[in-house]
């Protein structure tokens, strides 16, 4: 059986201030700290059997990764480039208000998603969707991932063969796992 169990990092200190992190990065709140918590406690009542556990390396998701790791006992995760976030290039750490202060116009008539890859020197859509496809493709077994808000929702919609508009709105909380299985995809826990 292949099944995925995906989450994301816990709240940082970034997502609080609204600064879109990317490739860089901070630490995670007490609320983070506790989300990777009751997240690790759900995954050891599921009782399943993981065969892989891989993270992101960057380091809030290898923090969420170790709080998980201690609740359901397992060994450290290891770390796959291809699950971390997609880089908004100089956009990187920066806000809104930063943005558009900085590229007057640039974001006009964007939606709110497909903002993320207006960046001039940030990562493009197709090669986020194809490093997430290429993992994908590797699965077997079960796993447990830990990744970021917008290459989980890339992932998903790679998952679930959905259109570039329809992925990029999925949801993106702290405090779910995602189940994917058998083609679907469905939250088996919900903080």
């Amino acid at each position: 059986m292949n099944e995925i169990y995906l989450i994301r990092h816990g709240e940082t200190e970034w997502n609080v201030q609204g600064r879109f992190q990317g490739k860089l990065d901070s630490a995670l709140t007490g609320t983070g700290a506790r989300q990777a918590e009751a997240i690790g406690k759900r995954l050891a009542r599921l009782g399943l059997s993981f065969d892989v556990f891989v993270t992101s390396p960057l380091g809030r998701t290898r923090q969420t990764a170790a709080i998980i790791a201690g609740c359901v006992h397992l060994p450290e995760a290891n770390c796959d480039d291809r699950l971390a976030e997609v880089s908004l290039g100089s956009w990187d750490g920066l806000t809104h208000i930063d943005i558009d202060a900085q590229w007057p116009g640039l974001l006009d008539g964007s939606t709110p998603f497909d903002w993320f890859f207006k960046s001039p020197d940030g990562e493009s859509y197709d090669a986020a969707f194809e490093r997430v496809e290429c993992w994908l493709r590797e699965r077997q077994g079960v796993t447990i991932a830990v990744s970021h808000g917008l290459v989980s929702r890339i992932i998903r919609g790679a998952y679930c063969g959905l259109p570039k508009t329809e992925a990029l709105s999925l949801p993106v909380p702290q405090d779910v796992i995602w189940r994917l299985s058998s083609g679907r995809i469905e939250p088996v826990y919900v903080g």
